[in-house]
């Protein structure tokens, strides 16, 4: 077994309300189902039963969810969540979900993740990859479907931890002049510098092999991290960009980053240390 330091933490991510634009803390406490605090609440769209994703509502990046004060596992943590028009809610507001519905133009529920069980998440079968043919992501696929399975009893799309290399980012930069790729697109709950190497997708070599950041937490069952037309939406100061997506469907088969399970929970901190242990 082979252990050696890879990077360092660069930033840190939480989203108190799925696929709403979140916030970005010094520290951060993992648990085995995710960082405390972390989608918390999701919207459910009344038509559907589905719960709503920016995969098909890009609006939802118009609002922003950040905690009052930091998160404490077990309990209903104050929420304020801006709308679009800058105006401010909580999350447990009796009218908060209407407040939502009319800023968003799509009626909605806001729930806590403690409801959530064998959930679905609804998306755009023609719009998920945007200009990417979804047959180039599945080779053989016939058709997409409309919805797709989060992970058992949680808002999560699939794993509850993200990370993203930086070394990643600066490659793909290189490959597509012109492109921000900016990690908000990608939403990692780590960021990790990696150091100056921009000629791969840095992540691979992590595959199989267990993370350790910080005190104690254990980053394991990694796998490539497939990724879709949210990041090619605008946010803040990022404009609409499709080549993000279209380079990494491209290059590396729509992955990038890898998403994972957490074996043993912990602290981490911006600053701290990265290790690979395989």
């Amino acid at each position: 077994m082979a252990r050696r330091q890879i990077g360092t933490v660069s930033a840190l991510a939480r989203y108190p309300v799925k696929s709403m634009l979140g916030e970005h803390p010094a520290e951060l406490e993992f648990s085995e189902r995710g960082a405390i605090g972390d989608r918390a609440y999701a919207l459910r769209e009344a038509v559907t039963g589905q719960i709503a994703s920016a995969k098909k509502f890009a609006g939802l990046f118009e609002f922003r969810a950040a905690y009052d004060s930091p998160p404490v596992a077990g309990r209903v943590n104050p929420v304020t969540i801006t709308l679009p028009d800058s105006r401010k809610i909580h999350a447990e507001d009796a009218d908060a979900a209407d407040a939502i519905s009319t800023a968003l133009g799509r009626k909605m529920r806001l729930e806590r993740a403690e409801t959530a069980h064998n959930e679905r998440a609804g998306i755009d079968p023609a719009t998920v990859f945007a200009d990417v043919p979804f047959d180039q992501i599945f080779p053989g696929m016939k058709a997409m479907p409309d919805n797709f399975k989060l992970e058992q009893a949680s808002f999560f799309d699939t794993n509850v931890m993200h990370v993203i290399a930086t070394g990643t980012l600066r490659h793909l930069s290189k490959l597509t002049a012109g492109s921000n790729f900016d990690p908000r697109r990608f939403r990692p709950t780590i960021l990790v510098e990696t150091g100056a190497r921009d000629d791969a997708f840095i992540e691979d070599d992590w595959i199989g092999g267990t993370l350790e950041v910080g005190a104690g937490l254990k980053i394991v069952a990694m796998q490539p991290a497939l990724r879709c037309v949210m990041t090619t939406h605008p946010q803040e100061d990022l404009g609409r960009d499709y080549a993000i997506l279209r380079t990494a469907a491209y290059h590396h088969k729509a992955n990038v980053g890898v998403f994972a399970s957490i074996g043993a929970g912990g602290k981490v901190r911006v600053g701290d240390p990265v290790y690979l242990v395989q």
